[in-house]
């Protein structure tokens, strides 16, 4: 296999990761402290928090996959966009009894977007 495969794997998994890490952090630190309650989350307001800190992070994440991309940066982090379209659907149906319904489909939604946005920040980073 040649290794430019790899790295491309490898890309797309470390922009993942990144965002995993920074998410499941934050819910924890959140959760501590209070903020969040653990389990089951259905206060809009707290929704629309964690949607935007989630949301920040996975552009930071599909900045970092574009970066660390072997050769076109932006099909990477769109790559990780379509993985996030999937585990975001996957978690919306696994955790369906755990808030509403709209907050599941807007993961999914803003999935290829925020990797798109992600992936034009390393490109207009890298043309100066």
């Amino acid at each position: 296999m040649n290794k430019s495969i790899f790295k491309s794997i490898g890309a797309v998994l470390a922009g993942f990761l990144v965002i995993v890490t920074l998410s499941v952090g934050t819910d924890t630190i959140l959760e501590q402290t209070g903020v969040l309650p653990r389990g089951a989350l259905f206060d809009t307001g707290l929704l629309l928090l964690a949607l935007m800190y989630r949301s920040l992070y996975s552009v930071i994440g599909a900045y970092i996959t574009a970066r660390l991309a072997p050769n076109r940066p932006m099909r990477h982090a769109l790559a990780l966009g379509v993985w996030g379209i999937f585990v975001s659907a996957l978690g919306a149906l696994a955790a369906s009894d755990l808030g509403p319904a709209w907050y599941g489909f807007a993961l999914v939604v803003v999935s290829l977007p925020l990797a798109w946005l992600g992936g034009r920040e390393f490109e207009l980073r890298s043309a100066r």
